[in-house]
């Protein structure tokens, strides 16, 4: 690829979020989507000049620099192979893919295939983040104690639960694998690696098949402790998707259900982003993909350091099946 050009990519998938990751691309001059593959031929041709039923033949027929992949994740792996095969580097839509096993082979496959592969985690690229991580790594609160993620939306209750992704209600896995997976990369973000999880989960609402509520305590390797609280239903839908609470010894740092940070009981940094996704977050997560392919600098959410984050979501679950902590390493190849 050469420096400086503008990077022709296809995408895969083109329904709720395939819709808010076209929106974002078309607002990024480095890059241009010039097809798109999905089921639906008019939701195809709405999104890209030229609109294909399959990813295969859409990768057969166009000389494409990337693919994004935002499709279900249980064609993760089928299409990363497909792109791996034809030398196409991907960006794909987080959760990685259903299983643990699917996850490792979609890494080898990008590994064998010498393609770049990066999970699209864009909780880590909201700004609030960003600035909260400023503040930390430069002592603004002193030694980290412990952190708090609230996350809430109020779309879980009733008979339709979920409506802009009526699927969820039917998953095995719900609101750790969907959702709070967000805030354990976060934490990794902001606080490094993390050696145990101890979760409790519940289901409230009859009509769905996984969990909806879920509280997990996650122990970092140097020790620190942090807990993630979350449910849908019954919370306003605020750009953070919560808020959260980041403790040192000598300060507190709070995001609010705004996007607002305090530090103590002073403004700290001010949430004035009102375009694109939760604080324009898929922009800057694009954005970073393509600057990476261009550099050749390493992804912040590449497969095989994503891999870190889907094993603390495992871990999730076996604590939570067991009754008792569990730990990512249980999970890692040896």
């Amino acid at each position: 690829m050469e420096a400086g050009a503008r990077l022709r990519g296809g995408i895969a998938g083109c329904g709720f979020f395939g819709q808010i990751q076209l929106e974002a691309w078309r607002r990024m001059p480095e890059a241009e989507i010039v097809a798109a593959a999905d089921p639906d031929p008019a939701r195809a041709a709405a999104a890209a000049p030229r609109a294909y039923r399959t990813v295969e033949e859409m990768l057969d027929r166009e000389r494409l620099d990337f693919l994004d992949i935002a499709t279900r994740p249980e064609s993760h792996l089928p299409l990363v192979r497909l792109a791996a095969a034809r030398r196409v580097a991907v960006i794909c839509q987080k959760p990685m893919a259903p299983d643990w096993q699917q996850c490792r082979e979609m890494v080898h496959a990008a590994e064998t295939g010498g393609i770049r592969l990066m999970i699209h985690e864009n909780w880590r690229w909201q700004p609030w983040y960003r600035a909260a991580a400023e503040r930390i790594r430069s002592g603004a609160i002193g030694r980290p104690v412990s952190y708090y993620f609230r996350s809430r939306k109020g779309d879980g209750l009733g008979a339709a639960p979920y409506p802009a992704q009526p699927y969820f209600k039917d998953m095995a896995r719900l609101l750790i694998y969907e959702t709070l997976v967000h805030n354990f990369d976060t934490a990794r973000f902001l606080f490094g690696e993390i050696g145990s999880v101890f979760a409790q989960t519940r289901r409230l609402n009859p009509v769905i098949a996984a969990e909806d509520q879920a509280l997990v305590l996650l122990t970092h390797e140097d020790g620190m402790l942090g807990t993630v609280d979350g449910h849908r239903f019954g919370w306003p839908d605020t750009p953070p998707l919560g808020d959260a609470v980041f403790e040192g010894e000598e300060d507190v740092l709070r995001l609010a259900p705004s996007g607002d940070l305090y530090l103590g009981d002073a403004l700290a940094w001010k949430n004035t982003v009102t375009t694109g996704y939760r604080g324009d977050s898929v922009l800057a997560t694009q954005r970073h993909f393509i600057e990476c392919l261009g550099s050749g600098e390493a992804f912040e959410t590449g497969a095989q350091e994503y891999l870190k984050t889907v094993a603390v979501v495992e871990a999730a679950y076996l604590s939570a099946a067991r009754g008792a902590p569990a730990t990512p390493a249980e999970l890692q190849p040896e």
